[in-house]
Order: structure tokens, then sequence, then C-alpha cells
């Protein structure tokens, strides 16, 4: 139930929640995410029972029903709250249109949330929503932008997702393992030993999304599979899900040769930041030529996000804005 009451330009807005056991895990340790909304969006918030009282503008109070209101759903479904959550439900709120658009196709198409072993993943932003529904019917699809946009992190949970509900037989994980030459025998150790250090990131994905024990068991039986981008060349990658990471770092020849082992009921995706390519000075980067040559074709998406799509540390979205701002004042100079 909701209340209003206005003194000149302050609303008071009285919320009201029917399952108190959900209220301690809406509120954070020591109301850690009603000190977050409070701040994000400038109003002042009060609990006492089942109930919240809300003071601020019309602006800020109305966002902040919807975030709590969101963050409250998210929770009756089983839906674990961090303060990422926090922060997208804020993100959201501040766009209505926006919100209203992402639960409609959440209800009509269930596109939006991703389902692992160990969590259900949402999109935290518009760029996240559109990559998320890319992931979901694309069978090549191509995740730009700067660190923290869950590139990685999302197309790694739809392989899981679709891995562990039977729609595919194994997923298969590579990425460039020494950015400008894939030198791998000179690295110490098994084929494993050489690429893992290059994959943390997908392990850590992995690891998040399924129980370690399920990991490891997949891995020894192939169903997850690690292959060294220099070692794909004259495979058929069929019943599989399969993601080059870091993608930027390939060339041409070598994005040509990875991107047409796409076999039957299989999915690629290629993710990468085209502001952070290693390759040598004249070298053209693999993704960029691939994006320029493919986009537009059926059965190909390419999804670009930006620093609002930056869902690590407020702090990160700031320095990707920075560092883009200061790389457009040397090229106009």
């Amino acid at each position: 139930m909701v209340r209003n009451s206005k003194t000149r330009a302050t609303e008071s807005l009285l919320l009201e929640f029917e399952d108190n056991q959900l209220l301690p895990l809406l509120f954070g340790d020591f109301d850690r995410y009603l000190a977050r909304v409070e701040q994000s969006l400038g109003v002042t918030i009060a609990s006492r029972g089942n109930s919240v009282l809300v003071s601020g503008d019309q602006v800020g109070t109305d966002a902040t029903r919807r975030v709590l209101k969101s963050l409250y759903e998210k929770l009756s479904k089983g839906v674990e709250i961090t303060l990422a959550e926090v922060d997208s439900a804020i993100h959201f709120a501040r766009e209505p249109e926006t919100e209203t658009q992402l639960e409609g196709e959440q209800k009509q198409k269930g596109t939006s949330m991703v389902r692992t072993p160990k969590r259900q993943i949402l999109p935290r932003s518009k760029g996240q929503r559109r990559y998320l529904e890319a992931l979901s019917k694309s069978e090549l699809t191509f995740g730009l932008g700067p660190a923290g946009t869950g590139k990685t992190y999302l197309a790694v949970g739809m392989a899981v997702s679709m891995l562990t509900s039977g729609k595919i037989d194994r997923i298969v994980l590579s990425r460039p393992a020494v950015e400008a030459g894939e030198r791998l025998g000179f690295l110490p150790g098994a084929m494993r030993d050489k690429i893992d250090p290059y994959l943390r990131p997908l392990y850590d994905a992995l690891y998040d999304m399924m129980p370690s024990s399920l990991v490891d068991r997949r891995l020894e039986t192939g169903e997850i599979e690690i292959a060294p981008l220099a070692f794909m060349r004259g495979r058929t990658l069929s019943n599989s899900y399969v993601i080059l990471d870091e993608a930027q770092n390939a060339t041409s020849v070598q994005m040509k040769m990875f991107l047409t082992r796409l076999g039957e009921n299989s999915r690629i995706v290629a993710t990468g930041d085209l502001s952070q390519i290693d390759l040598p000075t004249g070298v053209t980067s693999g993704l960029k030529n691939a994006v320029r040559t493919l986009e537009g074709l059926d059965g190909v998406k390419t999804i670009r996000m930006t620093a609002e799509d930056v869902v690590r540390h407020e702090l990160v979205s700031r320095i990707v804005i920075a560092y883009d701002a200061a790389d457009a004042a040397q090229d106009d100079a």
C-alpha cells in the first residue's frame, strides 16, 4: 500500500511490504542498501516494522518507490540482492520507460533473465539488456565495450544456462593466449597449464555460476573445454556454445578461422574492447575487421556497450569516460 502527503516541494511516501522476513535482505546489513538509495536519489528513508517512509521531491520519491518495489519483487522470486543489484535498480528507476520495457520483456519473452545452477542473472543496464537478448537469439554475437560492462560474464552465464538445460552439449572457451603471438610453446607445463592464466576471468565466471565440483567434473569430461585459439584450426564445433574472449587481440586471419568453426546447433560469441588492442602496430584487429565485414548479416548481432553500462565500482565508469574524453581530444588535436 502507498500513501502520499505533500508539503510544498517535499513529498512523503509510505510503502508497506507483506513479508517481513524479506526486509532485512531488502535493507542490507546496517541498512546499507537504503543508504545507497538515499545517497543516489536524494531522499530520506525511515523504516519501521513492515513500513518504509520516503521523504524527498517527487522525482526522488517516485524513483525510490520503483527501486524498492523492483528489489522486493526480485527477493520474492529468490533472486539474491547485492549492492550491484541495488545500483542496477537505481539506474533503471531513473528511466521509468526503460524499466517498464524491461519488465514487459521479462514477462512476455523471458529473455532478460538467465538461470544458472548458483544464481539468476538479470541485466543491470540498457546495454546489458540488449546484449542478453542478442545472446539468446543470435547465432553469432559480437559484444563490444570497455572493462566492467559484463561482456564476458553474461556470455558465460548464457552458455552455462544452455548447457545445464540440455540445449547444447558443451561449452568451448577460447582466448588469444599471448596477445600478439600465440607463442604457447614458450610457456611451461601442459596445454591447460599454459592457457589457464589467460582464461582466468572465464573460470571465475564459471565458478560463480556453477558449484566447483560440477565445473571440475565437466572440465574432465570435456563438456567444458579450454581451446586455445591457435589450436582451433580444422575443427567443426557442433552443439556447442563457443566464446572467444579478448577477441580484439586476434588477427584477421585468426578471427576468420575461428568464426568458420561454427557447426550445427552452435553459437559463437566474440567479446572485446576495441580501445585496448595489443597487436603490433600495423596489424589489424580481427574483431574490428569482423564487425565491419559481417555487421548486418542474418544471424549476426553486434552490441556496443559504453561507460553507462559499466557495472563494477562507479569509479570504473568515471575512469572509462575520462579516457574516452582524452582520446577524443587527442584525435581532434
